[in-house]
């Protein structure tokens, strides 16, 4: 099969298309999928120039999120069959086991059903990024209806499905973009007050929309200098989740507010092997579904590349100012 390859850390020009076996089938639960898509995202950037995040790896074939149709099924396989339709959030983190290959093994209860409303390069690009802002909002903040909830990044990855889980659990939404068009896409999924955070001072506006009293939730997916700065638009008692290493911050103001600060990875399940963490964020992706298929939630792709050219698609990724997810697809696949 053909599979994007790194061999050791670097730029993009270390993902290189390799000729690998088809994986074979390792346990009893296992499912072989052929892929069809590849999701893209910021993790897979850092691996790639850090390294893999599995101890005494050296090479490895990146990608967190695939889509594709079962091929073969182990004997205790019980929710598919071959030909089914799946998409899922596993690997790439190190070794062999990456989706930007044309083939990939996943245990079934990590993988699901893929929506109906989903072609297949939708369904790559939503995994991680679903998971992720689910268990941001309702596992760490435990999100309520008619709470005020901050995202930072709307237009992005994360944060454009964020808001819709926010809206879908009932909240008020505020978010930050960089542009005008962003802001118009952000609105379009519900958030209810925009701020432009290159001409406007986030702080401020969001004490306006809330009368001083500063949001419920706030959910940082960009990075230190905006998780220090987010503290003060955090109402007393409130929730401040990152996505992100915070690094070392002066937390006398989140104290003084009585803040619960919580750090959000959905990698760890699959760096501490984690079976039960593994079938929750399988159930979260079916819940995801079901809200997909009932055209509640959407997922934005702003570009596509074919699996050799995966090193653009880093380059394009870093390069900044993303709207939604970018996807890898697979040579002969149709969406």
């Amino acid at each position: 099969m053909k599979a994007m390859l790194m061999r050791q850390p670097g730029g993009p020009e270390v993902l290189t298309e390799t000729d690998l076996p088809v994986p074979e089938l390792r346990g009893p639960t296992d499912l072989l999928v052929r892929l069809r898509a590849a999701g893209v995202n910021p993790v897979d950037t850092k691996i790639r120039g850090k390294g893999p995040l599995l101890p005494e790896v050296l090479t490895a074939v990146l990608g967190c999120d695939g889509a594709g149709v079962v091929e073969a099924v182990g004997d205790a396989v019980t929710r598919f069959k071959p030909g089914d339709a799946v998409w899922y959030c596993h690997g790439g983190l190190g070794g062999p086991h990456g989706n930007y290959a044309e083939y990939a093994v996943v245990d079934e209860a990590i993988a699901q059903p893929k929506p109906v409303a989903l072609g297949f390069v939708q369904a790559a690009a939503a995994p991680l990024v679903l998971i992720t802002a689910w268990e941001a909002l309702h596992d760490r903040a435990h999100i309520q209806a008619d709470q005020t909830v901050l995202i930072h990044a709307g237009a992005g990855g994360v944060g454009h499905v964020a808001i819709q889980l926010a809206r879908i659990a009932g909240a008020r939404v505020a978010t930050t973009v960089s542009s005008e068009a962003k802001g118009d896409f952000a609105r379009a999924l519900g958030a209810e007050f925009v701020i432009n955070y290159r001409n406007e001072d986030v702080a401020g506006a969001i004490a306006d929309w809330t009368r001083g009293r500063g949001v419920d939730i706030c959910f940082d997916t960009v990075g230190p200098e905006v998780f220090v700065r987010s503290i003060e638009t955090v109402a007393v008692y409130g929730d401040l989740v990152t996505i992100l290493d915070p690094g070392t911050v002066n937390l006398k103001e989140a104290r003084t507010r009585n803040l619960r600060i919580s750090l959000e990875l959905m990698l760890t399940p699959q760096l501490r092997n984690l079976p039960d963490g593994l079938a929750h964020q399988g159930e979260i992706l079916r819940r995801c579904g079901e809200l997909c298929d009932a055209g509640d939630l959407r997922v934005e792709v702003a570009d596509t590349y074919p699996l050799e050219r995966a090193a653009d698609a880093h380059r394009r990724l870093e390069a900044g100012g993303m709207q939604g997810k970018l996807v890898l697809t697979m040579p002969g696949a149709e969406d």
